[in-house]
């Protein structure tokens, strides 16, 4: 069966959709609203899952690929919070010290997807480092229902620090070169913000159409930001003019682009809101930018 796309779909549905992954609406009420536009042999249930993710169609490097180097490490939590674990992913072959990106996943966990990512930096020359902040709740759970039920249980105070944690360890990372980069998605690209806010020895930051910081916390970013939002995603676009105000007031370096037409979520590309076009030039954006501030 051919994988559905974004325009497939009514705008209301995505809408929707977006609502119910972010916690905003439950799946009961999802389910209700979604009814009037399902047709034909469609019923609101299987709306819902052809608008989930497909890990394995999308996957782009396989866990036993050759050319990287994989492992699941844990590392100290500060402040007594206990231990986090995080997916290690180094190419196989390289020569001398590289640069360090954390990535940062979506409100479902490290889920197959974001471990995919991991892969993608280390094939271009980067040592990658995808923390999952549900460990303390057991972890990604292997679906992505049962992982968003799991995140509003989750301690933000607690996975704060241990995102911020393992940015230290990359930092310190004896096969990086001290540099230190961030990317994240959604959830992933609000703590990319909160990072750049909050350590000063950081590289580059990367947030892909992420809650914004604080006109008081936009003061205090030293790194570059490389920001990208999608044209259809009203929910989080509206909080950036205040932002840009807040980075040029400080006097931030950045880049910020805005891709028409597309969704929430249009970088990944296990889920019909997948834009190629887009997600294309802004990891093409992504990668240049991490080159030139971290190598």
């Amino acid at each position: 069966m051919t994988r559905k796309i974004a325009k497939d779909f009514a705008p209301e549905v995505l809408r929707l959709f977006d609502q119910y992954v972010h916690g905003i609406i439950p799946r009961r009420q999802f389910l209700r609203s979604a009814t009037r536009f399902a047709v034909g042999a469609m019923t609101a249930e299987s709306l819902l899952e052809a608008l989930n993710p497909r890990f394995a169609q999308a996957q782009q490097v396989k866990p036993e690929d050759p050319r990287v180097s994989t492992a699941f490490i844990e590392y100290a939590s500060p402040a007594g919070y206990g231990r986090a674990r995080a997916y290690l992913v180094k190419p196989a072959k390289s020569k001398g010290k590289l640069p360090t990106v954390l990535v940062v996943h979506e409100n479902r966990g490290l889920n197959p997807h974001i471990e995919d990512i991991a892969r993608r930096l280390a094939l271009d020359n980067f040592i990658g480092l995808a923390p999952d902040a549900l460990f303390p709740l057991g972890g990604y759970p292997g679906d992505e229902d049962s992982a968003r039920e799991l995140f509003a249980k989750l301690d933000q105070t607690k996975a704060r620090a241990d995102f911020a944690a393992a940015a230290n360890l990359l930092k310190n990372l004896p096969e990086g070169n001290g540099k230190v980069g961030v990317v994240g998605f959604c959830y992933g690209g609000g703590i990319a913000n909160q990072l750049a806010v909050q350590l000063p020895y950081l590289g580059a930051a990367v947030p892909f159409y992420g809650n914004q910081p604080t006109a008081a916390e936009a003061a205090k970013i030293k790194a570059p930001l490389l920001i990208h939002y999608a044209g259809q995603d009203e929910r989080i676009n509206a909080g950036w003019p205040a932002f840009e105000a807040a980075l040029q007031q400080a006097k931030v370096a950045y880049q910020a682009y805005i891709y028409a037409g597309v969704q929430h979520g249009f970088n990944n590309d296990t889920t019909p809101r997948y834009d190629e076009a887009a997600a294309k030039l802004a990891w093409s954006r992504s990668i240049a930018f991490l080159n030139d501030r971290l190598r």
